[in-house]
């Protein structure tokens, strides 16, 4: 604690001149419980690789942050010297409406650039909360219902501008969306959780927002799983071209399960298309209603401490839907279970008075039922993974020493390279030595 003191003001003024908009860390700054030194707001590119260059200088750890609604998600900072507020960096920096492309600085949020863009009646095809900014959103991954059409901001971003960890600024990508080069960049970032350096502007592409949408939703009591899991396969295999297929299961194996389809266009074509879907929603025993609205909890996951995401291939839905009921029951809890099915992917909520013991005994059944029941991997890779986005620190040790990650080996050497100190939000991802 000591040499932390002594670091301070031996650090801020070189941290000063690089960003003015420096001040210490508060308890409201911390990450996971892990007060920083010092937060630094800049307001450009260029002030935040002089920033990362004062901080690489001084062996800083640096957490990037935006609106922080994904700072929970993913393994605590072993170390947090520096925060880097990325708000002040919020301006559409162009949008070409011909060409359906936009530039954004990294602080902007989703709400804002949904107002910018839906001026011309175009739309950044995500569907995550308002307020989360656009370089939190890419570096979390963040993809809601619509990710069964129009993909993660993986999918969707053409370019990227990152500040890597030794302050040198990388630019990748361009602004037409045929312009393939430096999508590796971009891949490499989108998901990185802040690990791998510091995003300032992305270029994504767009598309038009839709004259006309419905939803299609089927109910199956709790003993006619088969049917939606058989509900889901039809409609995400479906010519009608779903934007999104949704499974909402929610408190456990006696709760009805329901099937959701979002459909997009023009008027006449939804219309009867939304009535083709409720033929097929139908077919397996389905409850079907057709609405202008969203469903309750449509894209919203339920409060909750511990998150768990289980992805898979959509053949391997009713396998996965038993492991999640059995290790619920086997752990004596009931998970909450949504997201977008169609697309693989399911997130188990566990209910927030549940114990770290209750908590992490389900985890592990999950892992252990999951592998059971599909084994670790087919030819075209692992057919269903298991990893917890959030739980209590208790929970995330506990789930860590069963975890097998598939590619830890090149995560490591990609960590390597772009952060070979491992100071960009140490202790987030599996990334050690």
């Amino acid at each position: 604690m000591d040499t932390e003191r002594a670091m301070v003001p031996a650090v801020r003024p070189a941290l000063a001149a690089a960003c003015p908009a420096l001040a210490d860390g508060t308890a409201d700054d911390a990450v996971a419980g892990v007060v920083p030194a010092f937060v630094a707001s800049p307001s450009s590119t260029q002030q935040a690789s002089a920033l990362l260059r004062a901080a690489a200088e001084a062996g800083l750890a640096v957490v990037p942050r935006g609106a922080g609604t994904g700072l929970a998600w993913g393994g605590p900072p072993s170390r947090c010297d520096l925060v880097v507020d990325l708000r002040s960096m919020d301006q559409v920096v162009e949008h070409e409406a011909g060409d359906l492309v936009a530039r954004v600085q990294a602080g902007a949020t989703i709400g804002q650039l949904a107002v910018a863009l839906g001026s011309a009646g175009q739309q950044l095809a995500l569907d995550v909360p308002a307020e989360a900014t656009v370089g939190g959103v890419v570096a979390a991954g963040t993809a809601g219902p619509r990710r069964f059409r129009y993909g993660t901001p993986r999918d969707l971003l053409i370019g990227i501008t990152v500040v890597r960890a030794d302050g040198v600024v990388a630019r990748a990508g361009g602004k037409v969306v045929k312009n393939v080069a430096g999508y590796d960049l971009g891949k490499l970032f989108a998901g990185s959780q802040g690990t791998l350096g510091l995003i300032t502007e992305a270029t994504f592409r767009l598309h038009p927002l839709p004259a006309a949408v419905a939803w299609v939703t089927a109910e199956f009591g709790p003993a006619e799983r088969a049917g939606a899991v058989a509900a889901v396969a039809a409609a995400a295999g479906s010519p009608l071209v779903p934007s999104a297929v949704e499974l909402d299961w929610p408190g456990g194996a006696q709760r009805p399960l329901r099937v959701g389809v979002l459909l997009e266009g023009t008027g006449p074509g939804v219309a009867e298309r939304a009535k083709q879907m409720s033929e097929i929603l139908a077919a397996p025993g389905g409850a079907v209603t057709v609405a202008e609205t969203a469903p309750a909890r449509w894209g919203v996951l339920p409060d909750s401490v511990t998150v768990v995401r289980v992805s898979f291939w959509v053949s391997s839905l009713g396998p996965v839907l038993d492991a999640v009921a059995a290790a619920g029951a086997a752990a004596g809890v009931r998970p909450a279970v949504s997201g977008p099915a169609g697309a693989g992917a399911l997130y188990a909520c566990l209910d927030p008075g549940t114990s770290d013991a209750d908590a992490a005994r389900f985890v592990t059944m999950l892992r252990e039922r999951v592998a059971g029941a599909l084994g670790s991997a087919g030819p075209r890779g692992p057919r269903a993974g298991v990893v917890v986005l959030t739980a209590p620190e208790a929970v995330l040790a506990a789930a860590a020493d069963r975890a097998t990650i598939p590619g830890l080996a090149l995560m490591r050497a990609v960590k390597d390279q772009f952060d070979p100190d491992h100071r960009m939000f140490p202790g987030r991802l599996a990334e050690g030595r």
